[in-house]
């Protein structure tokens, strides 16, 4: 297998890398660039930061390693290889019954990287995170050898590998239990919501399978923290089946700098609000249309330009969540600098694994173009979540201070100690690890 020499970024385009990357399409082969070879694996980049990468160095990508190997319809396990990707999943047992339990916002993100990052979705508040729903682990160590870990077998490491960032191995492939799937089909009840304080009460109280909010980042005063709540259930099954998604679209080239100008944003985000009626409306969407809506548009980070953009997403507890996201919105709004794309969601119980970014509370998700005035709004955002005993999601992040780190995970320690056994060398060690000193070297 030959390693070819490029320049890789995760999705917000803001941290570039140079490094060697292989592409195994055999486990078999998988196994030999690890004996031979140790490197960090790297997904599909839809993280939005440097978690995938590893500069001056190697880098394993497991996309073509997508096999799903085996599947027992009586538990709902699935046995699949690291590379294969969330939609490609949906897409193959919805119309068997069965589905992801937990799927991000897009369906691109492959089993490897949804369990390196412990990812959440719109019904973490009733279903929990995807860790929770991983049954066991084929890992590949820093000595090139595959064990299979799991709660009852190796537990320490099985947990260190749950949000771990990669930091633990190469995850080779890994058994997950679906869920079922009642039909193609999702009923999404969507209204308008006039400001934070009664956006924070719905959330809190909505018993809905799925929910998810989109939040208005530029109106301001009486209207700060406006938006849309979207809660949703399965639709009743029909003879059709599945309804078909239309073919999806590219955006063909780097959108210039006035496409996201506060006056745009402004006009967009006030025709997305109002577009909802007054008393609300229900309407059907597919699944993968309600539950990846971007992954239609493909390239659509292209929109930010060819500087990119940073993904800020913190999670709050409940009893400082107001007042501190009151703080947040204001300061975004005053920036000039928030885009369409900012999500509020409800979060349930707690993390799975050290690193995992969920705990009880409101989270909060912005998409901010690259630009001057960027970083230092960032660091006020991410200074603000670490006073109000908060955290920082590790796979968007991508400029978070170190020293804040221990501090919003207090299990740091643990999984320090957890990874310096398992890889003493640092053979895993990425731009992200490094960055935020996860394995306390520096």
């Amino acid at each position: 297998m030959l390693w070819k020499t490029g320049t890789f970024d995760g999705w917000g385009r803001s941290t570039p890398a140079q490094m060697d990357v292989a592409r195994p399409e055999k486990l078999a082969t998988l196994d030999g660039l690890m004996a031979d070879t140790p490197a960090p694996a790297q997904g599909n980049l839809r993280s939005y930061g440097d978690a995938g990468l590893n500069s001056d160095g190697k880098a394993i990508r497991t996309v073509r390693l997508d096999r799903l190997r085996s599947f027992d319809a009586q538990s709902g396990v699935l046995d699949v290889e690291a590379g294969a990707t969330i939609s490609q999943i949906l897409s193959v047992f919805a119309p068997q019954g069965f589905m992801p339990a937990v799927m991000p916002g897009t369906g691109f993100a492959t089993i490897g990287g949804a369990i390196a990052h412990d990812v959440h979705g719109k019904n973490h508040h009733s279903a929990g995170s995807f860790a929770e729903h991983v049954e066991s682990i084929d890992l590949i160590g820093a000595d090139g050898t595959c064990r299979t870990v799991s709660r009852q077998t190796e537990a320490g490491t099985f947990h260190a590998t749950l949000g771990g960032a990669g930091q633990t191995g190469v995850i080779r492939s890994a058994k997950i239990r679906l869920a079922p799937c009642p039909s193609g089909t999702m009923r999404v009840t969507e209204r308008r919501v006039d400001g934070l304080e009664p956006f924070l009460t719905l959330l809190d109280g909505s018993r809905a399978s799925f929910t998810v909010g989109w939040i208005d980042l530029a109106a301001t005063g009486s209207g700060l923290g406006r938006g849309v709540l979207e809660e949703a259930e399965f639709a009743p099954a029909t003879a059709d089946g599945h309804d078909r998604l239309k073919p999806g679209r590219t955006v063909p080239f780097d959108a210039p700098r006035f496409a996201l100008s506060r006056p745009i944003v402004r006009t967009f985000n006030a025709f997305y609000f109002h577009r909802i009626r007054e008393t609300g409306q229900e309407r059907d969407r597919p699944l993968q249309d309600f539950f990846f809506p971007l992954d239609r548009l493909h390239d659509w980070n292209r929109f930010y330009g060819k500087t990119g953009f940073r993904q800020f997403q913190c999670v709050l507890p409940e009893e400082s969540a107001a007042g501190t996201l009151q703080t947040m919105l204001e300061e975004i709004t005053a920036s000039g600098l928030a885009s369409p794309l900012a999500v509020l969601k409800k979060l349930g119980k707690g993390a799975a694994g050290p690193l995992s970014f969920p705990m009880p509370g409101f989270t909060l998700a912005v998409d901010i173009p690259n630009r001057d005035g960027t970083m230092p709004l960032m660091d006020r955002l991410h200074r603000l979540t670490a006073e109000a005993g908060g955290r920082i999601y590790l796979a968007k992040d991508s400029c978070l201070d170190a020293a804040l780190l221990p501090d919003m995970y207090p299990d740091l320690d643990r999984f320090r100690k957890t990874v310096s056994r398992l890889d003493p060398d640092g053979l895993f060690e990425t731009d992200l690890s490094r960055r935020l000193n996860l394995r306390g070297t520096a």
